[in-house]
């Protein structure tokens, strides 16, 4: 298997149950290039558990999925505490949102876009 490289990135705050319905159509395809993670607290703990939550993982290296938080967490410690805080002020049945992508695959979809 060839090396894969992976991004995370915190991308908002939303109701839980838009988190919800919004993964789920993300998780039809097996292949795709990213899944979200929700996480009720804004911490480095609570979204490496989210990724068990993924009900149709993608067929990725799981461990640099995590190494690619905990290197986001080390390096965008300013933009964690943005969205602790933004999460605080949330309605209570809301959570975090992260990205996470597959930055070979992700590029194979963008290409594919161009070639026709």
């Amino acid at each position: 298997m060839s090396f894969m490289s992976y991004s995370f990135d915190i991308i908002g705050v939303a109701p839980v149950i838009e988190f919800f319905q919004h993964q789920q159509q993300i998780e039809i395809s097996p292949r795709r290039s990213r899944a979200f993670l929700g996480s009720y607290h804004c911490t480095l703990d609570g979204f490496i558990e989210a990724t068990e939550m993924v009900h149709r993982r993608p067929n990725w290296n799981w461990d640099a999925v995590i190494n690619a938080i905990v290197a986001f967490w080390l390096e965008y410690g300013d933009h964690v505490h943005r969205w602790k805080a933004e999460l605080e002020h949330a309605d209570s049945d809301s959570v975090v949102v992260a990205r996470v992508a597959n930055v070979a695959w992700l590029r194979d979809e963008f290409e594919t876009l161009f070639e026709n």
